[in-house]
């Protein structure tokens, strides 16, 4: 009996759109009790502080830092898995491959963050967040195309899917660069010590996990204490796990990859969703949305993000750079360039990291990533579904 009630959920987590359709009830549920008789508790309890050490050994963060600096290095250290094992030995990995997704993703990344400094130009205290509309949320995009199933082709979807990577790659860069506070240089000593340990660990082809992680552990905490955002611990603790091509029976960075992939689709991402998509919505007006912050993310994400796409990967098909994935047309091309403007948890996170020291913009934020996001969900599943591939 228990077996035959199971599997309907097995069934449904299996599906690739399972991931992208939580985020999306975590998101609707974070706004439904952020502007209900709730609220209070919501906000409450992201804001209460939370002790996790030994003695005094140990951090003491709000629950919205745990989720944000702690569990979301974990999601980047799966990223970052992600996008080391495609490089080696995926679709990544030649240059003829590599070249359109590339150029899609620097389109996609460039154009929307200037329309973001145009928009905000005569308000500079807001043009730290020129990044924010320049990420795609790859869950909820690739959960789209999944859901229209054989009427998109399998090269577009291969596109979409090392596009997102790439545009974590420059996310990642993004923050390492752009969104570091004042540096500890005793802590950056640190950091550079326990990575070295961790190089040495793959050097000497160590396939147990347990020695990586509990130099990590070390290195998330140095990290966090250095300045850099804690996060980038996650990015470099996955650099230093072992995946080679000539390793065809055992990879360690396969195996964890697969491990996690569960726990980081269902259960840091949609929490992630959940404790950052609330937003009260009290007072909202459309004149709202024409502030310089939420029209710069909502048209950055809508507008720059399929245009960048389009237009850059346009070019390099036509110049003869890069070739046109396999049984796609332009529509449907178009289709997927859309999209690439769900931008929702890379780019709340982003935006929580733009304006840390400026809180007052952060629902701003909210509004245009959830609004952009949206729009861009809507436009281009329609535009897939109703002109479906009909490349000869």
């Amino acid at each position: 009996m228990l077996r035959y009630l199971s599997s309907p959920f097995k069934w449904f987590f299996k599906l690739e759109a399972a991931s992208g359709l939580i985020l999306l009830i975590s998101a609707i549920i974070a706004l439904i009790i952020s502007n209900s008789i709730y609220s209070n508790i919501y906000f409450d309890s992201l804001n209460e502080y939370l002790f996790i050490g030994i003695n005094n050994f140990g951090l003491k963060l709000s629950v919205l830092h745990w989720i944000n600096d702690a569990l979301m290095a974990i999601f980047f250290f799966f990223v970052t898995l992600e996008i080391k094992r495609e490089f080696i030995q995926g679709e990544l990995s030649s240059v003829k491959q590599a070249i359109l997704p590339i150029v899609g993703a620097v389109g996609g990344m460039l154009v929307p963050a200037l329309i973001y400094i145009y928009i905000n130009y005569e308000t500079p205290g807001t043009l730290n967040g020129w990044a924010i509309p320049s990420a795609t949320d790859i869950a909820f995009s690739i959960g789209i195309l999944s859901l229209l199933g054989s009427r998109v082709p399998i090269s577009l979807k291969v596109f979409l899917t090392a596009l997102a990577i790439i545009d974590d790659l420059g996310a990642i860069i993004i923050i390492a660069f752009f969104y570091t506070g004042d540096l500890n240089i005793h802590y950056l000593s640190l950091i550079i010590a326990t990575f070295i340990i961790l190089v040495i660990l793959n050097r000497f082809g160590v396939k147990k996990f347990l020695p990586y992680l509990i130099v990590g552990i070390f290195l998330w905490y140095f990290t966090y204490e250095s300045g850099i955002h804690a996060t980038i611990a996650g990015v470099l603790l996955a650099c230093s796990v072992p995946h080679r091509k000539k390793d065809h029976d055992f990879s360690l960075l396969t195996k964890i990859e697969h491990s996690i992939s569960p726990y980081v689709a269902f259960g840091i991402m949609p929490l992630f969703a959940f404790a950052n998509a609330g937003v009260s919505l009290n007072g909202l007006t459309f004149a709202s949305l024409l502030a310089p912050v939420p029209l710069g993310i909502l048209l950055g994400l809508f507008i720059g993000k399929q245009f960048g796409v389009f237009i850059f990967s346009y070019v390099s098909i036509k110049a003869g750079f890069a070739q046109m994935p396999n049984n796609a047309n332009w529509v449907s091309f178009y289709g997927v360039g859309v999209l690439t403007g769900i931008g929702f948890t890379m780019s709340l996170f982003v935006g929580n990291l733009a304006f840390v020291e400026n809180s007052q913009y952060i629902d701003g934020v909210k509004i245009g990533v959830l609004s952009g996001s949206l729009l861009s969900t809507i436009f281009g599943y329609f535009l897939l579904l109703l002109y479906p591939n009909k490349s000869k």
